[in-house]
């Protein structure tokens, strides 16, 4: 059967919140769930990279997911990124998002060795194969050191149907590249914390999953194209962009200072799990002026 998947506009991909025990916090995992909602996301995920997945265990990753399925409550389309280093572990998991509700998922690649794209396609459809649920597969090779081309990608479609998105995280113009050579017939939703974004839209992008660092600043542009203002688009990019660019240098800098922009927002305090990267003095005062600058999250 067709899939057609809620596959539009800005979702919000939900960072790891921990205590000052490294514990994941359940309380503040709530309020950003809560946040990301009042702001008019369309749509939730969870166990990304922003979610730091490979630092979580199987049974942390299985009580987000509870957590996120249980705040989110089927007021906006939810996905899950599944992480694993097996088809079994993947399988396992992407039962329980499904269980759990989830109404798509995210594979990842495995993060162990690294193998010809034959494999990977072998790799995805035996997980795809185990599930009735819409798929999507990440592309992130800039940040995972492995990933698909545009023609694998295809043969990977072909080969499982209900393969009917792509997780980018890459430049515009490798983004444009993907949409031509599946000629428009496979969603692609980007990432990178929205560098680019206005372009993204105009070459084709169905969306973008984004931390909710700045998201409220994405939904805007994202409003204002579908509208046609163009130029109000523009101007609202050009305001968010310096945050982007100082939030986006890696991932690390992401799960850094992106997540204390969204803390010193949101009003919670963050907390790191090693390993990680530790924020200088300078960091945090460019992310609190930053923060300073977007202002508080907007009541929903």
């Amino acid at each position: 059967m067709p899939f057609q998947p809620p596959f539009t506009g800005i979702h919000a991909m939900l960072f790891a919140l921990f205590d000052d025990q490294e514990r994941l916090d359940r309380e503040t995992m709530r309020r950003q769930t809560e946040i990301c909602l009042s702001l008019g996301v369309h749509g939730v995920a969870a166990l990304g990279l922003a979610t730091e997945v490979s630092k979580l265990s199987l049974p942390e990753r299985r009580r987000l997911i509870d957590w996120v399925a249980e705040d989110v409550a089927g007021r906006v389309p939810l996905a899950f990124t599944i992480f694993g280093g097996s088809v079994a572990e993947q399988v396992e998991q992407v039962a329980a998002a499904q269980a759990a509700g989830a109404d798509w998922v995210i594979l990842q690649p495995p993060m162990v060795g690294s193998f010809g794209a034959g494999e990977y396609i072998r790799f995805f459809g035996r997980i795809a194969d185990a599930t009735g649920l819409p798929v999507a597969i990440q592309n992130a090779p800039a940040y995972m050191g492995r990933g698909l081309s545009a023609q694998d990608i295809g043969e990977l479609v072909r080969q499982h149907p209900n393969i009917c998105l792509i997780k980018g995280e890459g430049p515009v113009t490798e983004i444009r590249q993907l949409i031509e050579v599946t000629e428009g017939r496979l969603p692609v939703m980007n990432g990178r914390g929205g560098l680019e974004l206005a372009d993204n839209l105009r070459a084709g992008c169905a969306g973008l999953i984004l931390a909710p660092d700045t998201i409220d600043r994405a939904l805007t542009v994202y409003a204002r194209l579908r509208a046609g203002d163009d130029a109000g688009a523009e101007e609202a990019y050009r305001e968010v962009l310096p945050a982007i660019v100082f939030i986006m240098q890696s991932l690390e800098s992401l799960v850094c200072y992106g997540k204390r922009v969204f803390g010193a927002r949101a009003g919670i305090a963050i907390y790191d799990r090693a390993p990680a990267l530790r924020p200088s003095a300078y960091g945090l005062e460019l992310a609190a002026r930053y923060a300073e600058a977007l202002g508080p999250y907007p009541a929903g």
